[in-house]
């Protein structure tokens, strides 16, 4: 009895190794923005029940990340079995780009994100609920490449998260897409392939491993029903399995659920556990 109460401090440690042992996939708290808001420690627990292993931020202000500093949500974080892995800083410019490379790594983040065109170059239509950009790939482009050396001067990567607006043509018959990768410095530079939204454009996402292969290293996995809209994962139309038997082509090394929007009454929580679930029915691990 001595010798199992001399080690009886091994216990929690033990029984939060085995829970880490069996989950997997990342979650985006994008998709649970709204339950953020109110209780963000109480929906990192849930998540961290539901088995999900790394997580994406996306709720950076002021200098926290939902609400906590950089180091108490990296903290809170690695408390309930989570690794952060990705954040993604849409507000980022030239000018605040130092301050904010710094409170990512602080939170212990790998990877700085930035999810759509920066610095005013993202066009949101609020009438019409549409979403384009401008076409100064070229400026745009060398934003990139400065913001994307500041993250590896750090020890950083930096990755840019597409929709469908960067695989259509614009006036001058170039494909944003195709340009950011083959102008940016890949040493600087690489991509987050948001898998819904490739579909959306009607582009193959193979084609693009293809094409540009290892320059995909993250993946937003979140699915299409027959309407067009996003779905959990395994609920809708998309072939992660054909996808998936691409993934060393594509750089992939870590995936990230992620729905925008939930439908049919459906809450965000679920949508995140059976997305969860759903994982495994393509052979994600």
């Amino acid at each position: 009895m001595q010798n199992i109460s001399k080690f009886s401090w091994l216990l929690p440690a033990l029984l939060l190794f085995s829970a880490c042992s069996h989950r997997y996939g990342g979650l985006t708290l994008y998709t649970v923005r709204e339950d953020m808001k109110k209780q963000p420690k109480e929906v990192i627990q849930k998540i961290s029940d539901l088995g999900y292993k790394y997580i994406e931020a996306a709720g950076y202000d002021n200098g926290k990340f939902h609400g906590m500093a950089p180091t108490e949500f990296k903290n809170y974080l690695h408390e309930k079995g989570l690794t952060p892995i990705s954040t993604h800083m849409p507000t980022v410019t030239l000018d605040n780009a130092d301050q904010l490379i710094a409170d990512v790594k602080a939170a212990g983040f790998k990877y700085f994100v930035i999810p759509v065109p920066p610095m005013g170059h993202f066009k949101y239509d609020a009438a019409a609920k549409t979403i384009s950009m401008s076409e100064e790939v070229e400026t745009i482009t060398d934003i990139l490449n400065k913001i994307g050396k500041k993250c590896k001067d750090a020890g950083l990567e930096m990755l840019y998260h597409n929709h469908d607006f960067e695989f259509k043509k614009n006036s001058k018959g170039v494909v944003p897409m195709d340009y950011f990768l083959t102008h940016v410095d890949p040493q600087y530079v690489n991509f987050q392939m948001d898998l819904y939204w490739v579909t959306k454009a009607g582009v193959d996402p193979v084609a693009y491993f293809e094409k540009y292969p290892g320059r995909f290293i993250i993946w937003h996995v979140k699915d299409m029903d027959k309407q067009g809209r996003f779905a959990p994962v395994g609920e809708g139309t998309i072939d992660f399995a054909r996808i998936l038997a691409k993934k060393e082509l594509s750089g992939m090394k870590y995936y990230i659920v992620e729905q925008d929007m939930t439908f049919d009454g459906m809450q965000a929580m679920q949508a995140v556990e059976i997305s969860h679930k759903g994982l495994k029915k393509f052979g994600f691990k």
